[in-house]
């Protein structure tokens, strides 16, 4: 049985006198159904502040809709959650501040690129500094500029996302979901879409934004950045968590067969 978490339960930092765990993602018991298919059968997660936590199994494990429910792009049909501090509880009526203090919380790269064709590189990062942060345009260009330095890009502000590559279109979503200085970063099968090479250029600058202490859940197939990168390792199976632990003990030695079976099978 899964248990609840409580409103305030989040804590802030490490509490040295409690030991208490400051976790900035907690999900209890989360459930999804769609058109009466359960997707998400009672997920509940932990993710520590600074913790990189990869995702991985099969296609239509509920990988993806457990990140959308996490930023409410999916309403969870039970349950509840506290992301960064924020309680949320499935079936209620969540404001638009709440959504909007959500999303400034939490950053979020797609499979698909989602940039806005018709903008620059560079105004597609000022534009949600402009409507969430209310930043300045020039506050916004100037914090644009400098986060396409970050992901190596900076020669490519005044092009068009047609223009570029996947793998660069990729990095400027995720320097377009660093302006807002989230304090959660969700990644869903980023490099999915790309070949190799464009891959690990995303995974390069995945792997930067894990060092600067970012916490971070990952939905991937990317077994190696699992492995070498993550702390945490979620296995997921037909709507549930089948497995979980440290990344190399998991892949090395899976208690479940299941887990064996997947890794066989990816591995190939």
């Amino acid at each position: 049985m899964a248990e609840t978490v409580e409103p305030g339960h989040y804590s802030g930092k490490r509490d040295i006198r409690t030991n208490a765990v400051n976790y900035v993602i907690e999900l209890a018991a989360i459930e999804k159904a769609f058109a009466g298919h359960q997707v998400l059968k009672k997920v509940s997660l932990r993710v520590k502040e600074g913790e990189v936590c990869s995702i991985i199994g099969p296609s239509g494990a509920g990988k993806s809709t457990l990140l959308r429910c996490v930023n409410l792009l999916e309403q969870p049909d039970g349950g509840n959650m506290i992301i960064a501090g924020q309680y949320l509880e499935a079936g209620r009526s969540h404001s638009r501040r709440d959504l909007l203090t959500l999303r400034r919380n939490v950053g979020m790269v797609f499979q698909s690129f989602n940039l806005f064709p018709h903008m620059t590189v560079l105004d597609n990062i000022v534009l949600p500094q402009r409507r969430v942060l209310k930043c300045s345009e020039e506050q916004a260009r100037t914090r644009g500029k400098e986060l396409l330095e970050r992901v190596g890009l900076a020669d490519k502000a005044d092009a068009y996302p047609a223009k570029i590559s996947g793998g660069q279109q990729q990095r400027v979503a995720i320097a377009r979901a660093l302006a807002l200085d989230p304090k959660v970063m969700l990644f869903d099968e980023p490099t999915s879409a790309l070949d190799p090479e464009l891959a690990q250029e995303v995974l390069a600058v995945m792997k930067e934004v894990a060092a600067s202490g970012m916490t971070m859940l990952v939905v991937t197939h990317e077994m190696g950045f699992a492995r070498t990168i993550g702390d945490h390792l979620v296995v997921m199976e037909d709507g549930a968590i089948i497995e979980q632990g440290v990344p190399e003990q998991v892949m090395s030695d899976p208690a479940e067969e299941r887990t064996r079976k997947f890794l066989s099978a990816v591995n190939r």
